[in-house]
């Protein structure tokens, strides 16, 4: 019986290859990357101000509108029936009279709702009041002010 000194062959263990894989991924990122759609979000810059200054005293051609957390509004101290533009803008023309430059002051509080303030700027551009402003407050009187927007 010969004998068989040849060395036996280990069975080579399987091995992945990756570049196949790699040229897959890499045809997929190709693909995804014509075919998504970039948006940017466009964002409003708002700088609000801040009251530096004394306030003035009052100015015959003003109206000051306060407009309270719950949405109820008052114009020159003197309270609006409803909450809908149209009872508000009534209320303004009785108030600014045939005087279309009055001004109009907005003294929002802090929690209403910003579609309240946006009903008193639009009661102002239906009766052709179109000198808006907008009261602070300085951080010197911020607890100066009661609920009702009195000092």
């Amino acid at each position: 019986m010969p004998m068989n000194f040849r060395k036996r062959h280990q069975p080579e263990e399987p091995e992945i290859n990756l570049i196949p894989f790699i040229d897959v991924l890499l045809v997929v990122l190709i693909f995804l990357m014509l075919t998504t759609t970039y948006s940017r979000l466009t964002e409003l810059k708002v700088n609000l101000p801040t009251a530096n200054a004394k306030a003035a005293d009052a100015r015959p051609k003003e109206l000051v509108v306060v407009v309270s957390a719950d949405g109820r509004y008052v114009i020159n101290q003197r309270p609006v029936d409803g909450r809908n533009v149209e009872i508000l803008a009534a209320g303004l023309a009785a108030q600014a009279g045939s005087q279309r430059d009055t001004v109009v002051v907005i003294n929002a509080d802090a929690s209403a709702s910003h579609q309240s303030v946006i009903n008193v700027m639009d009661a102002a551009r239906r009766v052709g009041l179109s000198q808006l402003t907008f009261a602070t407050q300085g951080q010197a009187d911020a607890g100066a002010a009661s609920p009702d927007g009195r000092r």
